[in-house]
This record gives structure tokens, C-alpha cells and sequence, in this order.
């Protein structure tokens, strides 16, 4: 798939669906006002999905096309060898240092430090897929290794199915077995008891309660490391496709993704689609979303044209996590104090750059829209250098 690479080998359209995440992340999270956000921008209360919940399965689904594309690098004797493992162990332990800081971040207040976090469970799934990637992974006549299909898949039943269980048959104290709201599920009783209510999300509240779940949960990482693990299929697929017809590869491919959109909307009535508690219909469903996206952008991107305009993804995507820590810093600062004022609302970078876009259109929730846009341009110009001296930075 020669027509798919980018300089150095990269996968254009891998580059451009990540960048495509990464940019949802940043529309999402930094609109003017909160109020005033466009509603596919917002995620769902509760059951359902909305564009803006697809955003994370999305970037997920890319560290697993990463690592479906690692393995074929590495040579039979490297899958147990320690110099491997430990840098999948430091790897993870970066992440979930780096989303610690960044939720400790402005005021570092200790005693209510969200422990979960996006990057936490970046570096979680990531450190769970590889092992499940590698470890089974069968070795060529020249030496390298290959994925083993077989294995990632039953993982991802094991996962899907175990997760399904345990939410169905575990009886939570004082609630009782096969809850799926916010207070009564299994995964948000977990977080209570392990995290503790201070060190969850402040906004994973149940009305009347208070805060009650975390969305990025210690049991739901095991359903959304199915996305990871689909990725990393997905790219397997895509690199044995040299030497098969490209149009039969990417019409399978194409089909698995319809096929698990499907499935996944299909089983809403009995397993709710749900991201906050990372449900098995909302990973299957999610997942065949993220292999559409894939697909339909690597035919678009053979075009010149398209790749000119999906430029700006491709600087987003080439340093995915560099532009994910830049916009969760200037989040952080948005809401910080700059002016005191008398009679209305003290002015914060949020507040005044919302103020600055209501001067240029009289919808508010084009003015909110506005202000996202322009810290999108904002990150994405200032890692562009990068981007142009072929830089990526990895943890």
C-alpha cells in the first residue's frame, strides 16, 4: 500500500485519523462558554453517543493501529526480552505521570487530585494490548514476528464478554447485580472504593448524589482496550496487503467496520450503548466507526488535493500527545482569574476570548465555536515547526 505512506514510511491516513482525534479532543474541550457549546461537541449525558464521544475511541484505536504496525518490526527473540518490556513499562509509566500533572494542574491541589484520567488510560490500555499483541505473536521464516489474529481475537471476546458479566452478575453492595446507571454500576462502584470520591472526575455526578463514577474508570479500561486491540488488527491487515488485491483488503476491512457499527447499535437494547462506563456495544460500535474513518480517509488521501487540506491533521496527528498536553495546559489556565470586576463575572482567558468572539457574530454558539477554532489553529501552528523538520516526539 505504497499509496498509503507518507515520508519515512508513515501511514498518511493513520497520521490524519489521529490528528482528526486529536482536533475533536481540542473542539470539545475549548469552547467559549460551556453553555454555548454546538451539541454534536457535547457528550452524552448518559446513554447513547454523540460525535464528540467518538473522539477518544478514535485516538485509542490508532495506539492500536501503532502497535499492530511494531510488531512485524521486532524479531522472534525480542517479545519476552526485557529491554522490550521495559520500555513498555516506562512508556505506560509516562503517560500516567504526565495525566497526573496535567489533572493536578492549575492550583495542584493534592487532597482532590483526579487519579483516572485520558492519559492514564492511554498508558494502560497500551501496556495491556501490547502484551496481548506480542506475547502471542508468531514468528516468520525470516524471523520476524506476526500478529497472531487468533489470539487478539479471542482476547477481544475474553474482554467483551468478561466485562459483560461482571457487570450483569456482580451484585454491588447495596444496589445489587446488572446496573448500568451512574451510581449503581459495577465500574463506578469500583472507582468509589478504590480512587475514592475526591479523586474522581468532579463531574461524574448522579443527580441528587453527587459525584458518583470516572469515565476513564479502572474496570471500563478493560472494554476500551478492545479498541486498541481492533487497531492494532486493523493494521495488520493493512500491512499484509502488499501482496494482495488493495481493493479486496480495503473492502473487508470496510465491511468489519459496518459490521461491528452494526452489531454494536444492534445490542443497545440489552447492553446499553454507553461511553461513560465503556459499555461492550459502545467498543464494538466505536471501533467499527474509527475502521470507517480509516478507510474512507486512506481512499481520499490518494488524492494531492486531499492531502494538501488534511494537512493541519497530519501536524496534529504526527505529534498526537505534544498537542493533547498543550490544549489540557491552556484548558487548565482558562479558567484562572485575570480581572476582578465589579458587577458581572470576573474576566478569565475563556471569558475574554469568548467576549472577543461575540463582537464578531451575534450566535453565541457560533462565537463559543469560534473560540475552539481558534486554540485549534493556535496548537496546530505552534507545532507545525515540528511537523516540517520531521519531528515526532514519543514518549
Amino acid at each position: 500500500m505504497d499509496s498509503a505512506k507518507a515520508d519515512g514510511g508513515r501511514i498518511v491516513a493513520l497520521d490524519v485519523l489521529r490528528g482528526l482525534a486529536v482536533a475533536g479532543m481540542i473542539l470539545v474541550t475549548s469552547p467559549g462558554s460551556w453553555d454555548r457549546a454546538y451539541a454534536p461537541l457535547k457528550h452524552a449525558a448518559w446513554r447513547g453517543w454523540t460525535p464528540a464521544d467518538l473522539v477518544f475511541p478514535t485516538f485509542l484505536f490508532c495506539v492500536g493501529m501503532a502497535i499492530g504496525l511494531s510488531v512485524p518490526r521486532l524479531r522472534a527473540g525480542e517479545a519476552t526480552s526485557a529491554a522490550l518490556w521495559l520500555k513498555v513499562a516506562r512508556r505506560t509509566a509516562l503517560l500516567i505521570l504526565l495525566g497526573l500533572a496535567l489533572n493536578a494542574l492549575p492550583s495542584f491541589d493534592l487532597a482532590h487530585l483526579r487519579i483516572p484520567g485520558v492519559l492514564q488510560r492511554i498508558g494502560l490500555c497500551y501496556a495491556l494490548a501490547s502484551a496481548i499483541c506480542i506475547l502471542p505473536a508468531k514468528a516468520e521464516a525470516g524471523g520476524a514476528l506476526r500478529l497472531n489474529l487468533g489470539a487478539v481475537v479471542l482476547a477481544v471476546v475474553v474482554l467483551l464478554v468478561g466485562y459483560w458479566a461482571l457487570l450483569t452478575f456482580t451484585p454491588v453492595p447495596g444496589f445489587g447485580a446488572d446496573r448500568w446507571d451512574s451510581q449503581g454500576a459495577l465500574p463506578a462502584f469500583i472507582d468509589r472504593a478504590v480512587f475514592t470520591i475526591p479523586h474522581l472526575w468532579p463531574y461524574g455526578t448522579t443527580e441528587g448524589v453527587g459525584v458518583t463514577y470516572d469515565p476513564e474508570g479502572l474496570l471500563s479500561t478493560l472494554p476500551a482496550t478492545v479498541n486498541v486491540l481492533l487497531g492494532a488488527v486493523a493494521a495488520a491487515f493493512l500491512a499484509r496487503a502488499s501482496d494482495r488485491p488493495e481493493g479486496r483488503v480495503l473492502a473487508a476491512l470496510f465491511a468489519l467496520g459496518a459490521a461491528l457499527i452494526v452489531v454494536g447499535l444492534a445490542l443497545d437494547p440489552i447492553v446499553p450503548v454507553n461511553k461513560r462506563i465503556w459499555t461492550p456495544s459502545f467498543a464494538l460500535f466505536s471501533s467499527g466507526a474509527s475502521l470507517v474513518a480509516l478507510i474512507g480517509l486512506h481512499l481520499v488521501l490518494r488524492a494531492r488535493a486531499a492531502q494538501l487540506a488534511a494537512w493541519p491533521l497530519k501536524v496534529l496527528g504526527g505529534n498526537a500527545i505534544l498537542a493533547f498536553v498543550v490544549s489540557q495546559v491552556l484548558g487548565a489556565c482558562a479558567g484562572l482569574t485575570v480581572q476582578h470586576r465589579t458587577g458581572v463575572p470576573d474576566l478569565t482567558p475563556q471569558g475574554f476570548g469568548f467576549e472577543t468572539a461575540q463582537r464578531l457574530t451575534a450566535d453565541p454558539y457560533l462565537a463559543s465555536f469560534l473560540c475552539a477554532l481558534a486554540i485549534l489553529a493556535l496548537i496546530t501552528a505552534a507545532i507545525a515547526p515540528l511537523d516540517r523538520r520531521g519531528i515526532h516526539l514519543r514518549l
